[in-house]
């Protein structure tokens, strides 16, 4: 029997006029190992909340057609029923706990279970040190960093006996390295237990480097393909819909070669096949650049801890952010990332060291009067917002300031055109999806026009199209003199937008450099828990000795560009 059926299913939210999900047809057999993605606002996440039951008891709206979860009538059936079926990681990690602390969090399925102490305990135990989550047992779920947040939310999920896992947007916070650890995990419990696992997810590539059996692209709220991941990537159906292909796919394409030479387009490494024609290809193209800049902000010998008695979150961390540049802060989850951009805002203050913007110091300037010049926006978007309504919500720090309606109307609706929420201009924040509310804040900052600004993961839960769009737009800000600060676990990213990187580990910055020579030093790499690009894995595999030149050569010929 079919694990799960939609059978010409449509939904509507309530909010909304048009349906989100309009007649999907889709059978998910068991056992099988499925990817779900699509652009935003593609019905993915909808198609998720309806397989684990939040629809229609969480979010309402009007269902059309059917949908079988194992042997129930979803649509009749209540949400504890669902549950028994469906184990769920949510995107927010801030909606999902329950727990006082991280113990009590994992534990919560087995209380709910009467599953006794002396038995609960060993399993909530083994279920944190699979996760790498052991020694935070007793902390609370709210103190830990977005990656440790998913790591928990992750060991949750182990605890559940269900026989489907719904994984939504699971990397969405974690380092390279631990995200490559998650979808390991997730390998091995899909092998050893044979669960049907969905996961819902805009980092494709990762993805696929895990053995999936189906790949379901979503747009316009209906499945547009519905086949084996080495099948769509012969094609240009993620281009088409906005999503990005993995980047050794991408750039093979741009150069030239012949896909079709292979059958097993996952895999990376037998795109040695080609070895010959990216080696002529370099030849021809290689390209090497340093470029040096005017230091916008410098930080000299910062220490910081949260308590008197606590640990040292940053030790004598001391670094230059260039002007007119784009700086990405790497590293591992928890190792200080974070509270390094809070200091800069001035959101907290170090025990030791100094801050200085343009020369100037600007250790005793309030809150206020460094948010004239340095924008900080929030990892998570529900930790900013504050209105009702989008435009309010964009529009709220230049009220602040007493600018005029005219030109708080004027700037607030270029930004939302840059941001890609001008169609959501009248909208309530509340019907956007955690990507969009993750715009929202980003536009919130960017029209205030500061002088530096300070993304902490950015283009976490956006989709390819607006990614790049978005990216573009901080590019042309860069070079209207703004300095920008983005903390990133996408290698990507930081690769073909950078100028310059700052990598740090347990406190402590361990490399300043080019982010082609950063992604090139392994002994960076593994120490910051950080992973290369499939693009530095393609000069490997092509036997490319000069591998920074190569990832130089190829994002200064093909920056932005999609096959």
């Amino acid at each position: 029997m079919s694990q799960i059926v939609f059978d010409q299913f449509s939904f509507k939210y309530d909010a909304q006029q048009s349906p989100t999900l309009k007649n999907i047809n889709l059978v998910i057999e068991p056992g099988e190992k499925i990817l779900i993605a699509g652009p935003s606002g593609s019905g993915k996440s909808t198609l998720g909340h309806c397989i684990n039951g939040l629809i229609p008891f969480s979010y309402k709206g009007a269902i059309e057609g059917k949908l079988k979860i194992g042997d129930l009538d979803a649509k009749h059936s209540d949400l504890h029923e669902v549950n028994k079926y469906v184990g769920t990681v949510l995107q927010d990690q801030d909606g999902q706990f329950v727990g006082l602390s991280v113990g009590e969090d994992v534990a919560f399925y087995y209380e709910n279970h009467s599953v006794n102490q002396i038995d609960m305990i060993p399993r909530v135990e083994t279920a944190l040190r699979d996760v790498g989550m052991l020694d935070y047992i007793n902390e609370t779920p709210h103190n830990l960093s977005g990656g440790q947040k998913q790591s928990v939310s992750l060991a949750g999920i182990l605890a559940s006996s269900t026989d489907i896992l719904l994984f939504d947007e699971p990397l969405a916070n974690l380092d390279p390295m631990s995200s490559k650890k998650a979808l390991d995990l997730i390998d091995q419990i899909h092998k050893n237990s044979n669960k049907t696992v969905i996961i819902i997810e805009h980092r494709i590539e990762d993805v696929l480097a895990h053995n999936i059996d189906r790949m379901i692209v979503m747009s316009g709220g209906e499945v547009i393909e519905d086949a084996h991941p080495d099948k769509l990537l012969h094609q240009d159906v993620l281009r088409r819909v906005g999503l990005r292909e993995p980047l050794y796919i991408e750039a093979l394409k741009n150069i030239g070669v012949d896909l079709k030479k292979v059958t097993k387009a996952s895999s990376i490494e037998s795109m040695s096949v080609f070895k010959s024609d990216i080696q002529t290809w370099f030849k021809a193209a290689q390209k090497s650049t340093l470029n040096k800049s005017e230091v916008a902000l410098e930080l000299n010998g910062v220490h910081f801890k949260y308590f008197k008695d606590g640990p040292e979150i940053l030790k004598d961390v001391s670094f230059k952010i260039e002007k007119n540049a784009i700086t990405a802060i790497m590293g591992n989850n928890g190792a200080g990332k974070s509270t390094l951009l809070k200091i800069i805002s001035g959101l907290e203050k170090p025990q030791k060291g100094s801050v200085k913007l343009i020369n100037e110091s600007i250790d005793s300037w309030s809150i206020m009067k460094r948010s004239q010049k340095i924008g900080y926006v929030m990892q998570n978007p529900n930790h900013m917002i504050t209105k009702i309504q989008i435009y309010d919500e964009v529009a709220f720090g230049l009220r602040n300031k007493g600018v005029d309606e005219n030109t708080i109307k004027e700037r607030v609706l270029h930004t939302l055109k840059v941001c890609g929420l001008y169609k959501f201009r009248n909208w309530p924040v509340s019907a956007l999806s955690y990507g969009q509310k993750k715009r929202v804040t980003i536009a919130s900052i960017l029209v205030l026009e500061p002088e530096i600004i300070i993304l902490d993961e950015p283009t976490a839960g956006q989709d390819f199209k607006n990614y790049t769009e978005f990216m573009t737009f901080l590019q042309n800000v860069k070079n209207e003199g703004i300095s920008i600060v983005v903390i990133t676990h996408d290698m990507q990213l930081a690769l073909e937008y950078a100028d310059h990187a700052v990598v740090l580990s347990k406190g402590q910055v361990i490399e300043e450099n080019r982010v082609s020579n950063i992604l090139t030093n392994h002994k960076v790499m593994e120490t910051a828990n950080l992973r290369g690009t499939s693009l530095s894995t393609l000069a490997e595999v092509c036997n490319i000795e000069q591998e920074a030149v190569f990832l130089e050569s190829y994002i200064q010929n093909f920056k932005g560009v999609q096959a």
